[in-house]
């Protein structure tokens, strides 16, 4: 080994042995339509860790969608969208967003992760301050990072801690309040209703990550906003569509003078080649889907509540939630990879959440449902989720 990464071997043993080592595992195949059972290694697994909340990743109408898009437009886009990127699907799909969320305009990145840096950093800046829940995802972190705002870290969920915050720091600049809707390890919500209250008493701005709220909340799925009926209070809403759309990209929705700033300020998206015509085409394709199969929200909500049910049924302690994430908090990063292990040998896939995702000491299997799943797997499941508890107590892990 080269003499010069001999940091890096040391850095990485030290990672394995707190069992914070991250790999991979290939999915080889998709057993069913609707990607519910997958293949690794050779083995048939219930998938209960995709963000496929709504089945979508493998209709075939959203398949089709991308293919006709492909031989229309070509393989891919070849440049930014600034300079001859900007394909008329992409005006196409950014009118329907804003009709969809009832905004002025919207705005298509590659990823949640471009988005949210590329959105925060072009909003906010020195002299500005912006409050950010502590649970929130990485990229919201990065992007107030790079904005070089101050950034100040509320309690989850804490609207006291927050006010507290935002009447300390209420000669800023700007103020900007950014949260997650639904939180992405932990499956709860954000509590929107005083998040606006609060931005308008301290004339703050507010962004809501919508990731996991998209197609899975609201009448039509614009998300948690929209059900609450605030979406108007929300200065920039952000959503994805590689999880309940079950393809890629990201958008934001907003007034015109927002999206037309962002335009020209949002580094992530100036500097970034467009996304394939034939993601784009399978995102309007999915976004029509969204909105008319409303029995997919119910068919995933159905079986949060259920999945819930079922493992408080056997003992196990899980949030009062109906979203589709459902954490099982285990603690110990070792127990919890062992649990992921042993899920998997009896042909679960469920992935074990070590920090730094999750606070320490609050490692976690991450279980997600899909709109697809069958009451008999989810039983099943928590059969097989029940029986591994009781051997790793019974070899005393």
């Amino acid at each position: 080994m080269n003499k010069r990464y001999t940091w890096l071997e040391e850095e990485y043993d030290s990672l394995r042995k707190q069992s914070l080592a991250r790999q991979w595992n290939t999915v080889e195949s998709v057993c069913d339509r609707a990607g519910t059972w997958i293949q690794v290694e050779g083995k048939p697994l219930l998938n209960l860790s995709s963000n496929n909340y709504l089945g979508l990743a493998h209709d075939q109408r959203i398949v089709e969608a991308g293919k006709k898009a492909a031989a229309e437009w070509g393989a891919g886009a070849t440049a930014s969208r600034l300079v001859h990127g900007n394909y008329a699907l992409y005006d196409e799909l950014e009118q329907q967003l804003a009709a969809w969320k009832q905004r002025e305009g919207a705005l298509v990145f590659a990823n949640g992760y471009q988005a949210n840096t590329g959105v925060i950093a072009a909003l906010a800046g020195r002299g500005d301050a912006v409050f950010s829940d502590r649970l929130n995802h990485a990229s919201i972190v990065d992007g107030i990072v790079l904005s070089r705002a101050e950034h100040f870290r509320y309690r989850h969920n804490d609207m006291e801690h927050l006010e507290f915050l935002l009447k300390k720091h209420q000669d800023a600049r700007r103020k900007w309040i950014v949260t997650d809707s639904i939180f992405s390890m932990d499956g709860d919500k954000a509590p929107l209703l005083e998040l606006v209250q609060l931005r308008d008493r301290y004339d703050a701005m507010l962004m809501v990550d919508e990731a996991h709220a998209g197609g899975v909340r609201g009448e039509e799925g614009q998300g948690l906003c929209h059900e609450l009926g605030i979406s108007g209070k929300v200065d920039v809403l952000m959503g994805t569509f590689s999880k309940a759309f079950g393809v890629y990209g990201a958008y934001v929705c907003a007034d015109e003078i927002i999206i037309r700033y962002l335009m020209t300020k949002a580094r992530s998206l100036v500097y970034s080649t467009a996304l394939p015509p034939a993601v784009i085409g399978s995102n309007l394709a999915s976004l029509s889907l969204v909105q008319t199969e409303s029995w997919r929200r119910r068919a995933v909500r159905q079986n949060a509540l259920v999945f819930r049910q079922l493992l408080r049924s056997h003992g196990f302690t899980v949030d009062e939630e109906d979203t589709p994430i459902i954490p099982l908090t285990l603690g110990e990063n070792d127990w919890t990879l062992q649990f992921s292990r042993r899920l998997r040998q009896r042909g679960i896939a469920a992935v074990a959440i070590r920090p730094p995702t999750v606070p320490a000491g609050t490692a976690r299997i991450r279980f997600a449902v899909m709109a697809d799943h069958t009451r008999e797997e989810l039983e099943w499941a928590c059969e097989q989720v029940s029986e591994i508890r009781n051997e790793l107590q019974r070899e005393g892990r």
